[in-house]
């Protein structure tokens, strides 16, 4: 029975990683994934609210792990439309959006980030308005970063 268990979940836990996440191959290394990236998200006039160095965060506590850089994005004409509401600041939680770099042990570097739009369809109205249109300009920077 247990064995059951950890079958379903283990597949559960793969549809949520293919369903739930969009990951890109990036055609150029980690520090130019990076740079294009945050051109482009200046470009769209978005802002960059912290970028975390995972890597850099492990190091600190003696554990190797390869590049990792997690940025939180914000575009204040999407956020202020949640955000203004009481009701709807809940997800908050899940604010700003994400967009991670990394590098693999395969030496090839990725772009990943939450599949917002899916997400989205689950909240409805105002919420599911602005994720929607902020997934559809990160993932227009996305692809402007792989070009």
């Amino acid at each position: 029975m247990i064995h059951r268990c950890y079958i379903m979940a283990e597949k559960e836990r793969n549809k949520l990683m293919n369903d739930g996440f969009i990951e890109n191959l990036s055609p150029v290394d980690f520090n130019s994934t990076v740079d294009r990236l945050s051109k482009e998200i200046e470009k769209k006039s978005w802002n960059i609210s912290h970028v975390y160095d995972l890597q850099k965060t492990m190091d600190k506590f003696g554990k190797e792990v390869l590049p990792v850089k997690v940025f939180s994005l914000c575009h204040p004409n999407h956020s202020s439309r949640i955000l203004e509401k009481d009701s709807e600041r809940i997800i908050s939680s899940i604010m700003p959006c994400r967009v991670s770099v990394y590098e693999k042990h395969d030496g090839k570097t990725y772009i990943s980030r939450m599949n917002s739009s899916i997400i989205a369809s689950g909240f409805g109205g105002i919420i599911e308005q602005v994720m929607t249109d902020s997934a559809n300009e990160v993932e227009e920077i996305i692809e402007k970063t792989l070009q």
